[in-house]
């Protein structure tokens, strides 16, 4: 990646050090992201960002298409708030980009799954815009793990769609990806109730297949925790560069 030649920093760098902004602007309201966001456009002469990597969708996938940004709908964790940044390759923050995200309970299963009896229930599955700033944001809670997959939250970035009746429409995919943790923050989680119940035994990072052969370490998600301890909950961010005319092969299928 060319860096710019007197500060030696990396627009990707300051759009680092504006999503951590982001995050503290979410926790205490105290810093713009998005001012920090265009002084790191103005500040830095860079072509382009390295996309983010793409990952395979996975078998779990629903085109629910819902728009809501609270998807607990009852279930049970640790507190999680996903705050999404997405933008260009050129930096810009894409508008009105539909983040879809799902992801495992506490105890590893998915809904919406005849395999794993929850058909027609459609908890931790939805779809938020993004925001002028690029931004979309979640509630929900800190996933489980489950059989030979280390803890993640899926997410499709689709572009060029519409809304409807509450629901997302059209247009296309632009980035399917997975987003994933520190080993030693779910450690912590899964010493508590209801993770305890969860008896699948566990992969790590280190050992997922789609963590270590498909970029993970690029994409995991910098938490800050949102009251004194664990159970309180984190506040997980993450930068997305997509190109939103691509429409990349899907990975893993």
């Amino acid at each position: 990646m060319t860096r710019e030649h007197d500060s030696g920093i990396t627009r990707r760098h300051l759009l680092r050090q504006a999503g951590a902004a982001g995050v503290a602007a979410a926790v205490g309201g105290a810093l713009d992201l998005g001012r920090l966001a265009a002084e790191a456009d103005a500040a830095v002469d860079h072509p382009a960002l390295r996309l983010t990597p793409e990952q395979e969708e996975g078998p779990f996938y629903v085109a629910l298409e819902k728009i809501r940004r609270d998807v607990r709908l009852g279930r049970p964790g640790v507190p999680l708030h996903l705050r999404l940044h997405v933008v260009d390759t050129a930096g810009k923050p894409l508008r009105n980009a539909a983040l879809d995200v799902w992801h495992a309970d506490a105890v590893g299963t998915y809904s919406d799954e005849s395999s794993q009896d929850t058909v027609g229930q459609t908890w931790l599955r939805g779809v938020q815009l993004t925001s002028t700033d690029g931004v979309g944001e979640f509630t929900t809670i800190y996933p489980g793990h489950y059989q030979g997959r280390t803890t993640h939250v899926h997410v499709k970035v689709h572009v060029g769609g519409r809304t409807a009746a509450g629901a997302y429409r059209g247009g296309h995919v632009s980035h399917t990806g997975q987003l994933f943790f520190p080993d030693a923050v779910s450690t912590e989680v899964y010493r508590l109730v209801p993770y305890t119940s969860n008896r699948v035994p566990r992969t790590y990072n280190g050992e997922d297949g789609v963590y270590t052969r498909e970029n993970g370490s690029r994409v995991v998600l910098k938490l800050r925790k949102l009251g004194a301890g664990v159970p309180g909950g984190f506040l997980g961010a993450i930068t997305l560069v997509v190109d939103p005319a691509a429409t990349p092969a899907a990975v893993g299928r």
